[in-house]
């Protein structure tokens, strides 16, 4: 006889609207286009969504020196690209299509408006991310400063000038905000805002691995390793007391042993660049063991769409 799990499933969980967009880019420039379409680096940090897009057509490169064809088209990732990395494509003589989420396109025009009026720009995020890559590239990198830690903060030099913050879209909520308190706490003229830069898909998906983890031995985050916002989430679920999580690229990576006798709740969920199918087979996986019953908890209701560019526009 199975034993009985409660699956506590988190709502909304896997693609966000800037994923679905940026996945639509290169599968709709295959269609105009034709193989091979080229993406400098992983269009979104999820393994079966770059494998599935490889064999559709699309390859991926580290830098454009690669590109021998300069006839195909280049498309840049979701995470945003340096202003130079653009220029040098023109250069080169290749059509780029930039794939970039329109919310990071927010935070690189706030970052151009601070440059603008000469007010100097803190960046929370991480220092090698590529997001804060592409944001510092907008800019004079003078005029701005990436910071990831209350410590960060403490060794910033005081000052009573204007300063403003913006941030990677795909942090924790709650690291941020703490972030953003030391920042206020220390610079008198810092520019308040209503919210951070953390993005609402980010947002709605730590809200709700909170909720599930508050029911769950264990939660169980799917993603990969270097996504940045599925790190997060399993960073969430371990802050809940007496909850484990743990972060894996797929069903075939879980091991029955972390499941043991003392397990009867478990949280599943999924970053916003791993797809739905991964959650299907997780829950098929586990079915096949043992006697489930799913409770979906949802914290939001989620129906943005961004439209795509005009390249690709039927």
């Amino acid at each position: 006889m199975k034993r009985k799990i409660n699956i506590y499933l988190a709502n909304p969980r896997s693609f966000c609207a800037g994923v679905d967009r940026a996945i639509k880019i290169v599968e709709k420039a295959i269609e105009k286009y034709g193989k091979p379409i080229y993406v400098r680096h992983e269009i979104v940090h999820n393994k079966y969504v770059i494998a599935d897009l490889k064999s559709k057509g699309a390859i991926f490169v580290n830098e454009i020196d690669e590109i021998k064809d300069k006839s195909r088209p280049i498309i840049f990732s979701a995470h945003g690209v340096a202003n130079t990395i653009k220029e040098k494509a023109s250069n080169l003589g290749f059509k780029y299509i930039d794939a970039v989420c329109p919310l990071v396109s927010k935070v690189h025009n706030q970052a151009k408006k601070y440059e603008k009026e000469n007010i100097k720009t803190i960046l929370i995020g991480k220092e090698k991310h590529p997001e804060v890559i592409g944001t510092k590239g907008q800019i004079n990198t003078d005029n701005i400063t990436v910071i990831n830690s209350i410590d960060d903060v403490e060794k910033l030099k005081d000052s009573n000038d204007k300063i403003g913050y913006i941030c990677q879209t795909t942090l924790s909520v709650d690291e941020v905000s703490n972030i953003v308190n030391a920042l206020i706490n220390k610079f008198p003229n810092l520019i308040k805002k209503k919210s951070s830069n953390v993005c609402y898909a980010t947002t709605n998906r730590q809200n709700a691995v909170k909720k599930i983890a508050e029911k769950s031995n264990i939660v169980i985050v799917l993603g990969s390793q270097n996504s940045s916002n599925s790190k997060k989430l399993k960073e969430v679920a371990e802050s809940v007391d007496n909850t484990s999580a743990i972060l894996i690229d797929d069903a075939s990576l879980l091991d029955f042993d972390t499941i043991d006798d003392s397990i009867k709740n478990i949280g599943i969920t999924a970053g916003a660049s791993a797809p739905e199918i991964l959650v299907e087979e997780l829950i098929e996986k586990i079915r096949k063991k043992f006697d489930i019953k799913i409770n979906t908890i949802k914290v939001d209701e989620e129906n943005l769409e961004f439209s795509l560019p005009k390249e690709l526009k039927e």
